[in-house]
């Protein structure tokens, strides 16, 4: 199998649940954080409260993030967090993307216009 051949492979292959740039964003945060709350990611994340909502619930349904209610005083606090199943498919995630992305020759030509 060449290199191309291997590439085209593994991009066929990317988890889909991750790749999506919302949710790319979302798991980057949350790798590097132990625990967020809603209000976090939303201003980190620049997505609308929906957008926010649907994409985590997305990632939830394939266990890749937990959430946790809480009460702070009167006030409800919604946490969110990589599981181990998330944080082991976000590290297989960038080393694919490694493998896809390595091979490809950097051009550092400027380009014609």
């Amino acid at each position: 199998m060449s290199e191309a051949d291997t590439s085209t492979h593994e991009v066929d292959n990317i988890d889909r649940a991750i790749h999506a740039p919302a949710r790319l964003i979302i798991m980057i945060i949350l790798n590097a954080a132990d625990v967020v709350d809603f209000v976090y990611l939303l201003r980190e994340t620049r997505l609308t409260t929906g957008n926010l909502a649907s994409h985590l619930k997305k990632l939830e349904e394939v266990d890749y993030v937990a959430m946790k209610k809480a009460f702070q005083g009167r006030t409800s606090l919604t946490t969110y967090g990589l599981t181990e199943k998330g944080r082991s498919a976000f590290r297989d995630y960038r080393e694919q993307m490694r493998r896809i992305i390595s091979p490809i020759p950097m051009d550092d030509s400027p380009s014609a216009e």
